[in-house]
C-alpha cells in the first residue's frame, strides 16, 4: 500500500531505518514511533518507497 502524503512516506522511511538498526528507536517521535511499533518491515519498506513527487504533504484525516 502506497503512502497517501509526503509526510506519511518520510515518517516511514524513520521508522524503517530504525526497524533496520541505522537510527535510534529513541529518536522516533510521532507518527514514525507508531508506525515502528505497529508495522513490519516489508510494509514499512511498501510506504518508504512511496514517490514523492505528485503526493501532497499532508492528507486530511475525514
Amino acid at each position: 500500500m502506497p503512502a497517501k502524503s509526503a509526510a506519511q512516506q518520510k515518517a516511514a522511511g524513520a521508522a524503517l531505518s530504525a526497524k533496520r538498526g541505522e537510527t535510534k528507536v529513541s529518536e522516533l517521535k510521532g507518527a514514525s514511533k507508531e508506525m515502528y511499533d505497529s508495522m513490519t518491515e516489508k510494509e514499512l519498506e511498501e510506504f518508504a518507497s512511496t514517490d514523492r513527487s505528485d503526493l501532497p504533504e499532508h492528507v486530511d484525516e475525514d
